[in-house]
């Protein structure tokens, strides 16, 4: 398969050179060249994989992985190691992913598709793992394995702690994460600044996941740092879903989920499904996409937003206008106005027009709006639904939920949940199974979670208890407030803390400089560099 640019669909190259390049020259994001080239998961396909009593992520991924390549029959053992590898001791005993079935009576059924059993408690990870081995397979191809590579990573939480995990102490890459430096969970902040690996850099920065994800375009097509970073024998590549190395692999779990839900019964196969994913860059639900041009009957992808209800809004009007208050909520991994992803979308339902997707991303650099034509907004409309939830219908679905079903869940998944409830009132679809994508462990928000669940903590130092409004049991003086937040959680709910993220506030501090300004991005990145 080879692979063009959003921006320029005279360009063509392979799976190794988009991995390893990362982004294309002129801004554009790698895109198949021909989507009826991706390889294709037929019915007979999906009903073999679930008359196996065990069933194997790593098969399924190898499934997928192997025609995206042009490697040497060498090559595909070394891939099929490097897939095994992901995903075999990185997650825990739970298995890669976990279907959970919450029987909503009137509604059809949600089923949460966990995504966060890998080292991180993210779902991030399940790319995360496979990437750096991915990427070091690509090089060798390019005969460029004794390059040094930097890898460039915004972050709105998650990215972050996943990529600097999957690439510590790899061979031959550095890999520098930038974050806003108040647009993090305490526990995803913590996950970063602690950091193991000699290769790793952390930055926090002045302002949110847009400012950096800008920044570091701008260095992808800055040929003067390029050229720096050269004569230090040095290239960038990215670890964000810009990258189709990060991206691909996500296409998998959609896969596996429908195999396992043909497996315990909820669908026969070709029954279509719901998918409904909370994102705030586009590159789950894009991943989704992609599982249904290989042969997933998708019904309608529902695409969850948070208060940044930019990609909500854009797919009911076709209108994307990012001039609008930014919002820091309780689920910060989807707080995000510029939709990267949204752009290979794009690209494949105006036919592969770059021109149209260099017009209407020149008019949201210049004023931060455009709108899609006709033709391309009907086919948002047949496939997409777009809906949005505040902060306290996040905080009252953790709530109702788990009162309901014991089912603890995290504030993004909540958004999901809830939007997905909206879309079945709106459409009336009762029948339809539904995957809702449940993105981190609860525990990563577990503050938030815990005031949905029981009300605000507060501290005794913070108030005289009198027997008031506040119950005794959640008046105590917190040793350690993070982990406090943790076990106070953990004994309420019955849940158990994964074994990731205990103990991470006893880890040594590691990166805690000032945070950048904005205009200090490019300065720190040509300090690695030298």
């Amino acid at each position: 398969m080879n692979y063009t640019s959003t921006r320029n669909s005279s360009i063509s190259v392979t799976a190794a050179e988009a991995i390893v390049q990362g982004i294309s020259d002129e801004g554009g994001l790698f895109v198949p060249v021909d989507l009826n080239a991706l390889p294709k998961f037929d019915m007979q396909r999906f009903i073999e994989l679930a008359a196996k009593d065990y069933q194997s992520y790593q098969d399924i991924a190898y499934d997928i992985f192997k025609p995206l390549f042009d490697f040497t029959p060498s090559m595909e053992s070394e891939l099929r190691n490097c897939v095994n590898n992901a995903y075999s001791a990185n997650f825990n005993t739970v298995g890669t992913t976990r279907v959970v079935k919450l029987d909503d009576s009137g509604k059809g059924a949600a089923h949460i598709l966990e995504l966060w059993h890998g080292p991180t408690a993210a779902f991030k990870d399940m790319a995360l793992q496979v990437l750096p081995g991915v990427m070091n397979l690509s090089k060798v191809v390019l005969k460029r394995g004794g390059e040094k590579t930097l890898i460039l990573v915004a972050t709105s939480g998650d990215t972050g702690k996943a990529a600097l995990e999957g690439f510590k102490d790899a061979q031959g890459i550095e890999i520098a994460v930038f974050y806003p430096e108040d647009g993090v969970s305490e526990m995803q902040k913590l996950q970063m600044i602690t950091q193991e690996g000699e290769n790793v850099h952390v930055f926090a920065v002045k302002g949110n996941f847009d400012d950096c994800q800008a920044a570091l375009k701008d260095v992808f097509t800055d040929m003067a740092v390029i050229d720096r970073a050269k004569q230090n024998g040095v290239s960038f590549s990215s670890a964000n879903s810009i990258n189709w190395g990060r991206l691909f692999p996500q296409i998998v779990y959609y896969i596996h989920a429908y195999v396992e839900l043909i497996r315990t019964k909820a669908i026969k196969a070709g029954d279509k499904i719901n998918v409904c994913v909370p994102t705030g860059n586009f590159g789950n639900i894009l991943a989704a996409y992609y599982a249904s041009v290989m042969g997933l009957p998708v019904n309608k992808f529902i695409c969850a937003s948070n208060s940044n209800n930019v990609l909500a809004d854009f797919i009911n009007t076709g209108v994307y206008d990012r001039n609008r208050e930014f919002c820091a909520t309780v689920s910060p991994s989807m707080d995000i106005l510029v939709s990267s992803n949204l752009e290979r979308l794009l690209y494949h339902f105006a036919d592969g027009d770059s021109s149209a997707v260099n017009k209407w991303f020149a008019a949201l650099k210049d004023s931060g709006k455009f709108e899609v034509d006709g033709k391309v907004k009907a086919k948002i409309d047949e496939s997409f639904f777009g809906g949005w939830c505040n902060e306290s219908e996040t905080s009252s679905t953790i709530k109702s939920v788990f009162a309901k079903y014991g089912y603890l869940m995290d504030t993004h998944t909540a958004v999901g949940y809830k939007v997905w409830q909206d879309y079945v009132e709106q459409s009336g679809d009762r029948k339809t199974k539904t995957l809702i994508a449940a993105t981190a462990n609860p525990y990563k928000f577990a503050g938030a979670v815990y005031e949905s669940l029981y009300g605000a903590f507060i501290p005794a130092e913070l108030t005289d208890f009198d027997g008031g409004y506040y119950p005794e049991e959640y008046i105590e003086t917190p040793s350690n407030p993070d982990d406090d937040a943790l076990s106070r959680l953990s004994s309420r709910s019955g849940i158990r803390v994964p074994a990731t993220l205990k103990g991470v506030r006893e880890k040594e501090v590691r990166f805690n400089q000032a945070a950048l300004e904005k205009g200090q991005i490019k300065e720190a990145i040509l300090k690695i560099i030298k």
